[in-house]
């Protein structure tokens, strides 16, 4: 399995194992069940093999943090992004946990030399929609580990760190695509992309996935009031599936 099938890839090593586990147990359990003990035998590893990894709570949090950014990374690869007329650099992710990394052919976003709106719109309805049907678990424990930070001020730090990959190039697409307030509408887009992943993981609309072309329809419509010519994209209703 890889990442686009909802599961951890393959763990290359020991902390990566510790870490995804830490990141399952999350998800399932919550905070309460993610303990040294809980990852060494979820993971099946001789008991202590955590702590030897990170001996506190606070250094297993970290390091699920740490993991969690690099598999939210994994949503969209770089050629999916747009780049906009005025440039936006390749490697550059979406916000609020879109980011880059392995594409499957069948679910291919906007190709690279896509500009505008329209493109943006649909690579941020592909990742919204690769996450509510293939990573569930990544939110849920992102849900954890964001409210635990608000009481540890140094997974604050750590989590805000890790945000601030997707909140900037993100600021840097809006600005390319021609936005006149692009950290204000960083803002926007952002929390509305994180209030669509909570509203249908685990808030009101979690019985129903909205499509991908709902999704896009909804991002064109918001980018329709802060880009010049956003124009309407193609739209969509209903629910699970393309």
């Amino acid at each position: 399995m890889n990442a686009r099938d909802g599961h951890a890839p393959p763990a290359a090593s020991r902390p990566q194992l510790i870490a995804d586990t830490a990141l399952r147990l999350l998800a399932e359990r919550g905070m309460r069940g993610l303990t040294h003990r809980a990852v060494d035998e979820a993971a099946g590893l001789p008991q202590g093999s955590t702590s030897n990894l990170a001996r506190t709570r606070a250094a297993l949090l970290e390091a699920a943090v740490g993991r969690l950014a690099e598999r939210e990374a994994a949503v969209l690869i770089p050629d999916e992004l747009p780049r906009p007329a005025r440039g936006l650099p390749s490697e550059a992710g979406a916000g609020a946990g879109i980011g880059a990394g392995a594409a499957s052919g069948a679910e291919a976003g906007p190709a690279a030399g896509d500009a505008g709106v329209p493109a943006l719109a649909e690579a941020l309805a592909l990742a919204l929609h690769r996450y509510l049907t293939r990573h569930r678990e990544l939110l849920l424990a992102r849900y954890e580990l964001a409210l635990e930070a608000t009481r540890r001020p140094a997974l604050r730090e750590v989590y805000d760190r890790a945000g601030r990959a997707f909140r900037e190039p993100m600021v840097a697409m809006l600005a390319a695509a021609g936005s006149a307030a692009p950290e204000r509408h960083a803002l926007s887009v952002v929390a509305w992309c994180d209030g669509v992943l909570f509203s249908c993981t685990a808030g009101q609309f979690h019985a129903a996935v909205p499509t991908r072309a709902a999704l896009r329809a909804s991002c064109a419509e918001l980018l329709a009031g802060m880009l010049p010519g956003a124009g309407a994209s193609r739209g969509g209703s209903g629910v699970a599936g393309e």
